[in-house]
């Protein structure tokens, strides 16, 4: 009896610490569903719906998805957001040389570099862009007066459809910089000095070491850079609304898939569409990081 009565306490001892875990996780499970779960779903109930100019509610079926693949703004801007994405995540390799030249032994005035490159990150982002703008402008900004002084015409760099891309792209791949550097210098220190006298021993030149050494074991870094650097190119909105502006005639030829978003649910004040679009950007997104998973056991080596 006694035995049978020890036995009962310990399970119930042993469900008590179960549930421990699940009291210390709820909180971050509350706001995972709340937050990110709910939202979703809430979406994707909206787009088949049509809402009305006081908010009233009617089922529309599959009405928004056949907008959408009749839209004729759609596939420019999905162009548009893939040409702004890959410009960016060409700040990737940038990043690798300048963190490797910061990381060099003997290198003076390493802080002083490190600040400077770290500034974009500590700096409004809507400021940013309205400094890049000024940059930029055709009559009185910085890039077209240094173009003028080898003899070359300036573009109009913010009116003009594709100028305008290359010039947020540009931006935006300048405000990428920091969080790579800060990264992959992590990366850097993280490598074993050790390899880098091997390879020395070995006859192995800077740019062999560089190659050899330095970038295989910089790849878990880089997989990661390139997750979230997409991620964020994908989601491009505030850099693009604050250098151009609405009332710019290059935005219908510029804008990103989540400015359209923007514009159908905010402007157009059209939700059941706008929330069809909004899955079309988790798609995608979706789609690019399962691919980079998938490929990642080609190009990267945690060991």
């Amino acid at each position: 009896m006694s035995h049978d009565t020890s036995h009962d306490t310990s399970r119930r001892r042993r469900s008590r610490d179960g549930l421990w875990p699940l009291v210390f996780l709820a909180p971050l499970m509350i706001g995972v569903i709340v937050f990110y779960f709910w939202p979703i779903l809430a979406t994707f109930l909206n787009s088949f719906s049509s809402f009305g100019p006081f908010g009233d509610r009617s089922f529309a079926g599959l009405e928004n998805y056949r907008a959408l693949l009749s839209d004729t703004f759609v596939p420019r801007a999905v162009l548009n957001t893939a040409i702004y994405t890959a410009i960016v995540l060409l700040g990737i390799p940038i990043a690798v040389g300048v963190a490797s030249l910061m990381n060099q032994k003997g290198l003076r005035l390493t802080r002083f570099y490190q600040v400077l490159f770290f500034l974009p990150a500590v700096s409004m982002p809507v400021a940013v862009a309205l400094v890049w703008r000024m940059i930029f402008n055709q009559e009185f900004g910085v890039v077209n007066w240094a173009l003028s002084l080898v003899g070359i015409e300036g573009p109009y760099w913010i009116t003009a459809p594709w100028w305008a891309l290359l010039a947020v792209s540009i931006v935006g791949l300048w405000a990428s910089l920091p969080l790579a550097i800060i990264i992959l210098s992590a990366g850097l220190q993280g490598i074993p000095s050790e390899l880098y006298e091997a390879a020395q021993l070995d006859g192995a030149s800077a740019l062999r070491q560089f190659r050899s050494v330095t970038v295989p074991l910089l790849t878990p870094s880089i997989f990661f850079l390139t997750i979230i650097t997409a991620i964020n190119g994908f989601q491009l909105f505030d850099l693009l609304f604050a250098m151009m502006g609405q009332a710019n005639p290059a935005m219908a030829d510029t804008q990103s898939l989540v400015y359209l978003f923007y514009s159908e649910a905010f402007r157009q004040n059209d939700q059941g569409y706008a929330s069809v679009i909004a899955l079309l950007i988790l798609l995608i997104i979706g789609v690019f990081t399962l691919a980079q998973f998938r490929m990642q056991r080609r190009w990267v080596h945690y060991e």
